[in-house]
């Protein structure tokens, strides 16, 4: 009996070290610690703890406490750098990584986008919103064609708050389209994000483009029918240009003109992948080579430019391989402390029912998004909630073959609950962007405020897709059926 309550004992501590080191990180994180280090730290000091602690022959803690040990075992360390260092370095899925950056990199410095801004704002220039729509239809565009959040969100702003400011917008509606439609990039493929799922969750990266497909469209379909409906009630707040010019087809062909190199672009990044034509890590390299074609081909593109852009995706990869990295560690560490298995039954746990399991999951990261980035919860919380979703009892049908359909489903629906990481504070990157472009009387409240109808248009999106999963796992069943 002693025995027994000397390891029930050792089970509550691994629990209160699991917790603690997930609390120890969130504490680094907000004193502004990078987040590869918070990681790499928090795993130094809990491995020095470990050795004073418990074992991984979870020998009882009266016998393993000796605090005359030198507290690191580096011999262990040592015989892991390789799983920490080589696993991401050697796996091609991660190839695809710098060519997305690169591609998207390169479309926001040519001029397309400015180009697009342009003409549409003047097809729809008659309608009430027309502005606020362009942008929006610009955003899902450079989304389908980048997937970077960063660039767009100040692409975006760059172009769209001057413009609505001389028409008189509302700040609120002015600043939330410009947030949320900059940050559909994350979930319409080619998306890093999704490559990074890719690799933690072990599945298809082509089941995930396709995957993300129609939610991504589905979301971008909920923001124009809010702000055309916004336009309708509030006309105040997106009032009709004074100087509008009547479309005529000099102006449809030079939307057209304008519209069609990116659109074809995005055909030859995805449609390789739909038809089979290549890989979707092969498709990165079309996608960077087409890029870079077309950024030349627009008068807007130099070699500074080419030049800046490689350096911006060098920096940008190298940043989220280091985070990968450093990830590793942190797994490692946390696996010590039986971290995964504490976090599975607690899960499991939690309800009966596994869809409810599943919402309760959703509902977790969606907590998180207000304090951690979509790359640590990605990193981190992805590959813990695998088990779990492979030990529920879930049946998600599809048309056709999908590699593994209720994981697919998991993902894109973790994919759709991130992007509310991106607008909410204190953490929500695209709030930052943005402030950083707009003029001084746009406070950070205005943008808060423009903000909120567009997280509510997420969640929307997200219960569209929870509940019918044939929105995420008809189109790469299709795509990849025999």
């Amino acid at each position: 009996m002693e025995v027994l309550s000397l390891m029930s004992g050792l089970m509550d501590l691994n629990q209160w070290m699991v917790l603690s080191m997930f609390i120890l990180f969130i504490v680094f994180l907000f004193y502004g610690i990078p987040v590869a280090y918070a990681l790499v730290g928090v795993s130094l000091v809990f491995v020095v703890l470990g050795e004073f602690v418990l074992d991984e022959n979870r020998k009882l803690i009266t016998q393993f406490i000796d605090f005359k040990r030198t507290g690191i075992n580096y011999t262990k360390l040592g015989a892991n750098a390789g799983r920490f260092f080589g696993g991401v370095i050697k796996n091609p899925v991660l190839v695809a990584l710098p060519m997305f950056i690169f591609m998207g990199l390169m479309l926001d410095q040519s001029g397309i986008a400015q180009r697009m801004m342009r003409n549409m704002q003047l097809l729809f220039g008659a309608l009430r919103g027309g502005l606020a729509l362009t942008v929006m239809l610009i955003g899902i565009i450079l989304a389908a064609s980048t997937g970077v959040i960063g660039a767009s969100v100040v692409l975006l702003g760059v172009m769209g708050i001057p413009a609505m400011m001389k028409q008189n917008y509302a700040k609120p509606i002015a600043t939330g389209t410009i947030a949320a439609s900059g940050t559909l990039g994350i979930l319409i493929p080619p998306s890093i994000m999704l490559v990074i799922m890719s690799d933690q969750m072990a599945i298809s990266l082509g089941d995930l483009f396709m995957g993300a497909v129609f939610p991504g469209l589905i979301l971008g379909g909920l923001y124009i029918t809010y702000i055309v409906l916004y336009g309708l009630v509030r006309p105040n707040a997106m009032p009709l240009p004074e100087n509008r010019v009547p479309i005529s087809r000099k102006i449809v062909i030079e939307v057209l003109l304008s519209v069609v190199p990116p659109m074809l672009l995005i055909l030859l990044v995805l449609g390789s992948i739909f038809f089979g034509v290549a890989t979707p890590t092969e498709a990165s390299g079309l996608g960077a080579l087409g890029a870079t074609v077309l950024a030349f081909m627009n008068t807007g593109m130099s070699f500074k430019k080419l030049r800046d852009a490689a350096r911006q995706t060098m920096n940008t990869a190298g940043y989220i391989v280091g985070i990968f990295i450093a990830a590793n560690f942190f797994a490692y560490v946390l696996r010590r402390y039986r971290g995964d298995d504490i976090i599975e039954n607690l899960v499991l746990g939690s309800f009966d029912n596994p869809y409810f399991v599943v919402a309760f999951i959703l509902f977790v990261i969606f907590l998180l998004g207000f304090l951690l980035d979509w790359i640590e919860i990605t990193l981190i919380i992805m590959p813990l909630m695998l088990p779990v979703i492979h030990a529920l009892n879930i049946t998600v049908e599809g048309y056709g073959v999908v590699g593994d359909p209720v994981v697919v489903w998991f993902a894109v629906l973790v994919a759709v609950t991130l992007q509310t990481s991106f607008l909410t504070p204190p953490v929500g990157f695209a709030l930052f962007y943005l402030k950083g472009v707009c003029p001084p009387d746009i406070s950070l409240g205005h943008v808060y405020r423009g903000i909120i109808p567009f997280v509510i248009l997420q969640l929307i999106g997200l219960g569209i897709v929870f509940l019918f999963p044939k929105v995420i796992t008809w189109l790469p069943a299709v795509a990849y059926a025999n």
